[in-house]
């Protein structure tokens, strides 16, 4: 029976093959999400991509220092082993003045939950007469300085941390050892094409081994994105604009672009989408596998009618990173400023996805499906992050290259997937077998009802 089964697999991957003109996508054993259309072939009946809005949680910080005040900007949040780490521009604008009502400097915070921040009193910089301040940058750069930890296995340990931040003429590169006490790297900019007055950021990109940068520029006179790549974060190769298919042009004045932490390989970004008329900006999503073309939803994903003071003038940025708090393996938290200009301070509240929660294969009561581009993998079982709701499943059925369901494996050999789950293994009659097909072309065919799929997984 076995044998039968292996030769009859085998005959029908070499017609697949052949049947499917086209270069499978690899997926190995990696995550895969979909924020955007690479592995989607078709979607049939109601079944549809789903841009996903995070929940609104608490605020977390408030900038109510004398140092700090209501124009407070550029937050940066990371985690770092135990500890999250957050920087940001200090700054205070007089409204009936209509000036600045103090120097801007570069403030930062910690926590051990993500939730409750302290300022810790550095005694760095001394402002109006004192020292005990949580200001951790004075100097040329602390209208935008933006931070990381480096993940370059290669990186010596007094750089760290690393930094980008504006000067003039252009991007001054930093390098700390410790993410509190910062030197610059080089005297002059280290990038001079451009437009820096914005949340100019640079991280290690482990799938392509550099480092790479993205900051402002100005096409055509919008506001957009520029990129770089970089060895040493010292020597960048020329700006480049990113693409982004057939999306509309608009003001992006942030990016908030870094690599999704359980799928390096795709960058997800949270540019803060501009409306001159209104003065108004609103953090939507985007999505990109090399870094250079992106795929843009049009719909934010914080509207300025979310909770709270979100709708005046540049209230609605979404901070640059992405944490999973202690205690919390099914949700991601994210940050957003509201109350920008409007008070004495302005302040952080955090929002919260569920993990992969970005975007979803969505279909309702009449029930859909989406069929894959041909791909190969590796592992021996499929894992899905899924919901459903009550009456609703997920099935899925691999196919040869004629859209063949592969013996074993059809709609009526799998058991049909209902609840909650951030990682369940599908179950076909021949899952067993499932190892057999690796390596060799298949595409998935995914029924859905009254159900939600947001990544799939071939697990080692």
């Amino acid at each position: 029976m076995r044998y039968r089964y292996l030769v009859g697999f085998a005959l029908s991957w070499i017609t697949g093959a052949i049947a499917f003109g086209v270069e499978p996508i690899d997926l190995g054993a990696r995550l895969e999400l979909f924020v955007d259309g690479h592995l989607v072939d078709s979607l049939q009946g109601d079944a549809k991509l789903h841009l996903h809005e995070p929940e609104p949680k608490e605020v977390v910080l408030v900038t109510d220092a004398s140092w700090e005040g209501n124009t407070c900007a550029y937050f940066t949040f990371f985690q770092d082993g135990d500890l999250y780490r957050a920087y940001y521009r200090g700054a205070h604008y007089d409204t009936t003045k209509r000036r600045s009502a103090h120097r801007e400097v570069t403030c930062y915070a910690e926590s051990t939950d993500g939730i409750h921040w302290t300022k810790p009193q550095l005694g760095l910089f001394e402002f109006q007469g004192s020292k005990a301040n949580n200001i951790v940058w004075d100097g040329d750069g602390r209208h935008n300085f933006t931070p990381f930890k480096d993940a370059n296995p290669a990186c010596p340990p007094e750089a760290r941390y690393k930094a980008l931040a504006s000067g003039k003429g252009g991007l001054l590169a930093f390098q700390s050892a410790d993410g509190i006490h910062w030197l610059l790297m080089a005297e002059t900019p280290v990038i001079t094409k451009g437009a820096f007055d914005s949340q100019n950021l640079a991280f290690w990109d482990p799938a392509r081994g550099c480092y790479v940068e993205f900051h402002r520029g100005f096409r055509d006179g919008v506001r957009d994105i520029m990129t770089c790549t970089s060895e040493d974060f010292l020597h960048w190769t020329e700006p480049e604009w990113l693409g982004y298919h057939d999306a509309p042009k608009e003001h992006l004045y942030t990016n908030a672009i870094l690599p999704y932490m359980r799928a390096p390989h795709i960058l997800l970004g949270f540019p803060s989408r501009f409306l001159p008329k209104t003065q108004q900006v609103e953090p939507t999503l985007m999505s990109s596998r090399d870094g250079r073309t992106f795929h843009r939803w049009t719909e934010p994903v914080i509207p300025v009618t979310a909770p709270k003071d979100r709708d005046g003038n540049r209230s609605n940025y979404m901070a640059w990173g992405i944490l999973q708090l202690p205690g919390a393996d099914r949700e991601l938290s994210m940050y957003a400023s509201e109350a920008y200009y409007t008070g004495p301070d302005s302040r952080m509240r955090r929002f919260t996805y569920r993990v992969d929660g970005f975007v979803s294969v969505r279909a309702g009561a009449e029930g859909g499906e989406l069929i894959t581009k041909p791909v190969t993998f590796s592992g021996k079982e499929l894992l899905l992050n899924f919901a459903t709701a009550e009456g609703g499943s997920v099935r899925i059925e691999l196919q040869n290259g004629e859209g063949k369901p592969i013996d074993g494996f059809t709609l009526a050999d799998c058991e049909p997937l209902e609840g909650d789950a951030i990682g369940r293994t599908v179950q076909w009659k021949a899952a067993s077998e499932l190892g057999s097909l690796a390596g060799r072309p298949v595409r998935l065919r995914i029924v859905l009802k009254h159900a939600d799929l947001y990544s799939i997984q071939f697990n080692e």
